[in-house]
C-alpha cells in the first residue's frame, strides 16, 4: 500500500507539473493557431515532462526497459490525448463552455485514464 501511495504522490506532482506545462504552451499558441492546435502543441511537450518524471519517480520501479516504458507510456499518452482532444472538442462546440474550463476538465480527465494504465501497463513487465 505505502508503494501505491508514493507512486501516486510522484504521479500527482508529475502530472501537475506537466499540466502547467501543457496550459503554457497552450496559452502561448492560443493567439495564432485553432485551440484544438494549441492542445495539441501543449501535450506534445508536456509529453517529454510527464515521462521523464514517472519513469524517474512515479514508476522508478518499473521492470520494463525505456524503451518499453516510452512505447507503452507513448500509446497510454496518445490514448489520454485522444479523450482529452475528444472532451475538449465536445466542451467547446457542443456545449459552449469557455475555453480555459473545457481545457481543465480535459486535462482532468485524461490524467484519470494515464495514471490507471501507466500503473497497470506502461511500466509492468
Amino acid at each position: 500500500m505505502k508503494r501505491f501511495f508514493k507512486s501516486g504522490f510522484w504521479f500527482s506532482l508529475i502530472g501537475a507539473l506537466a499540466a502547467l506545462v501543457h496550459l503554457l504552451v497552450f496559452e502561448g499558441l492560443r493567439g495564432s493557431v485553432l485551440p484544438e492546435l494549441a492542445n495539441l502543441g501543449g501535450f506534445l511537450v508536456a509529453f517529454g515532462v510527464s515521462f521523464v518524471g514517472h519513469r524517474r519517480l512515479s514508476f522508478q520501479d518499473a521492470s520494463t526497459t525505456v524503451k518499453t516504458s516510452l512505447l507503452r507510456f507513448g500509446a497510454t499518452a496518445g490514448a489520454g490525448f485522444v479523450a482529452n482532444e475528444l472532451f475538449f472538442m465536445l466542451a467547446l462546440h457542443v456545449f459552449a463552455w469557455p475555453v480555459w474550463p473545457a481545457l481543465i476538465t480535459a486535462l482532468l480527465v485524461a490524467a484519470a485514464q494515464t495514471y490507471i494504465l501507466s500503473r497497470w501497463w506502461a511500466f509492468r513487465a
